[in-house]
């Protein structure tokens, strides 16, 4: 009875201990005629849990590499782990190593306090490349620190050290494959004595041949209480090498070893453990029970560091990637130019695929592929739309490729989570009016003037506008054509004119008005003139009167009096009478007095002489 006391109160205490750790997800995914090799080894002499005089590891192991010659290499990742938080720097096969990323985990012990591990990885691609089909040694993984300052670790005999080898390589006789590589650093133990592990991003089409691997640390072969490994649900093993309840128990699938010391490496068919359709695997650790032999809680200490599945997956992966986008000032309208491609992909992608187009949320348009856009390969697109006036200028648009625009796919695909892209659109507002002070020249007939419309400029900030443009109307503005060519030199149409000016802005441009008026100046009446047919002042010209002043009547009378001319804006004096008693004649030499009545409420009459030289 005091034995199940004490136990129950350690195990109440070990539950309310911390563990730490990076949870598995997806590293990297390979679509096409794909598989895996991994090799590794231990860095421990034995297993710890049985042989306990040392605490030490080795300063080196090696593995063979042994690929088929007709394939081809196309990733390579090195791991290696180990007691501490971590040694980031090893050689392989004399090449320094330089650690991509660290992952820790923590075990905190009653009687050890809290216990740290680590997992490095690091991309060798171009070295496995280079070296291909060989031996592979390990060296210069040091954690002899960490074990000297910390007796914990051999006290609980976790003292570890290991690596191994992932390479993924291509081969045209292998079915097309996707093979998803999942890493973190995960951890079981007697605290925690279950854990699930959710592997997403799948997409199973046929579960022949399927497969799953495992890399993880420090399973003990003599530590099976309470084991298990499970994929959905049903649990696996790999008799003699991986019984069902002892998965993690320092062996290596590949070699069909069972001296991976404190390592496991091993690889299981999952073909009867996932089913057509499939989108995630679920796995289930567990570890911990009552020891028959003491009547004590046992378990293993188990660290996850990766994971990898091999599935058979015929299928396309659309994702989609806005381009560029065009918009134009005091207009709605959006061109949006886009690529839809078929990376990553083992299946080519149909035509007619939809694409819906959203702005704030909201579905404002639908475009489809044109054809079926094969394995690697991509399509480029255009479309046009017309931004609702609900929503603002500035917005969100998203493009979603594999949409019916209800939110719907229409084509199973790999991934069914990266078919979007999405960028901020800024519609340019319409540009805003100034009015500007008007231009006001003398009339020079017709009611019009020679205008230098550049003269209004002085009223605007020249600093804010790249140049100015001048058009006689606001559609030809808009439009930006049939400008005005010559606006120093410009004679006006009529009285008042409006005139435009497009101010361009980086992004879009302003427009200011201004009016143009063509005003009656004082007509310039002479004193004199020679109707002698020399062509030189033949008539009383009059100047600033015919064509300007068209309503304007003009009488001449004798020096006696009598009314002898009257003419108007289309008839000049030549020095001939049209009225009296020598109408159609002309007239002598002499003073002549005039009357000029300009009909415009500005002006009053005009009296005076003129002098008639024959």
């Amino acid at each position: 009875m005091q034995s199940k006391t004490v136990l129950i109160l350690f195990l109440l205490l070990f539950l309310r201990l911390e563990v730490k750790a990076q949870d598995i997800s997806i590293f990297q995914q390979f679509n096409g005629r794909y598989d895996y090799l991994a090799i590794g080894n231990t860095l421990n002499q034995a297993e710890n849990n049985i042989v306990q005089d040392f605490c030490e590891i080795l300063p080196s192991s090696q593995a063979t590499l042994n690929i088929d010659n007709t394939s081809t290499i196309v990733a390579a990742y090195l791991y290696w782990a180990g007691s501490g938080s971590g040694d980031t720097e090893v050689s392989l096969n004399g090449t320094q190593i330089i650690a991509d990323d660290t992952y820790t985990t923590v075990y905190s012990d009653f009687s050890n306090g809290d216990l740290t591990y680590f997992s490095c990885y690091a991309e060798v691609t171009n070295q496995i490349l280079t070296e291909g089909n060989t031996v592979y040694t390990l060296a210069d993984l040091d954690i002899s620190e960490t074990l000297a300052n910390n007796s914990g670790y051999c006290n609980n005999r976790t003292n570890f050290a290991g690596w191994s080898l992932y390479v993924i390589y291509e081969n045209n006789s292998l079915p097309l494959n996707q093979v998803n590589l999942f890493q973190g650093l995960e951890i079981i133990n007697r605290n925690v004595t279950e854990k699930i592990i959710l592997l997403e991003n799948v997409n199973v089409l046929d579960n022949d041949n399927a497969k799953i691997g495992f890399l993880a640390w420090e399973g003990d072969n003599a530590l099976n209480f309470g084991e298990s490994l499970s994929i959905n649900g049903n649990i696996i093993s790999n008799p003699p090498l991986n019984m069902a309840d002892n998965a993690f128990n320092g062996t290596n699938s590949f070699t069909n070893s069972s001296t991976f010391y404190n390592g496991d490496l091993d690889v299981y068919s999952i073909e009867n453990n996932i089913n057509v359709g499939d989108t995630q695997v679920e796995i289930k650790l567990t570890t911990g029970a009552i020891n028959p032999n003491t009547g004590i809680f046992s378990a293993d200490l188990i660290i996850v560091n990766n994971i990898i599945t091999v599935l058979n997956s015929q299928l396309p992966d659309a994702t989609i990637v806005i381009d560029t986008t065009e918009t134009s000032c005091n207009s709605r309208n959006l061109t949006i130019n886009y690529i839809v491609n078929n990376f990553n992909s083992t299946e080519l992608l149909p035509a007619n695929t939809p694409i819906a187009i959203y702005a704030e949320g909201q579905l404002i348009a639908q475009a489809f592929t044109e054809n079926n856009i094969p394995i690697n390969g991509y399509e480029s697109g255009v479309i046009n739309v017309t931004i609702p006036n609900l929503i603002p200028d500035n917005f969100l648009l998203n493009l979603v490729v594999d949409d019916d625009g209800f939110g719907n796919s229409t084509v199973i695909e790999i991934l069914e989570n990266n078919n979007i892209d999405e960028t901020i659109i800024n519609l340019f507002p319409e540009p805003t009016v100034t009015n500007l002070p008007s231009l006001k020249l003398c009339d020079i007939g017709f009611n019009t003037a020679i205008f230098n419309l550049n003269n209004v400029l002085i009223n605007i900030n020249d600093t804010a506008f790249l140049n100015f443009t001048f058009f006689e109307n606001l559609q030809d503005l808009e439009q930006n054509e049939n400008n005005i060519l010559n606006p120093e030199n410009y004679q006006s149409h009529n009285s008042p004119q409006t005139i435009f000016i497009r101010a361009e802005k980086n992004s879009c441009y302003d427009i200011f008005t201004f009016i143009l008026n063509t005003e009656n100046c004082p007509p310039i009446i002479p004193q004199g003139f020679s109707p002698n047919n020399d062509g030189i002042n033949d008539h009383f010209n009059i100047q600033g009167l015919y064509t300007i002043f068209e309503k304007h009547e003009l009488l001449i009378y004798s020096r006696y009096g009598n009314l002898i001319f009257k003419g108007n804006d289309n008839l000049k004096w030549y020095g001939i009478s049209n009225h009296g008693i020598n109408k159609g004649k002309p007239v002598p030499t002499g003073t002549y007095f005039y009357v000029l009545k300009l009909n415009d409420s500005n002006y009053s009459n005009y009296l005076g002489w003129v002098y008639l030289n024959r």
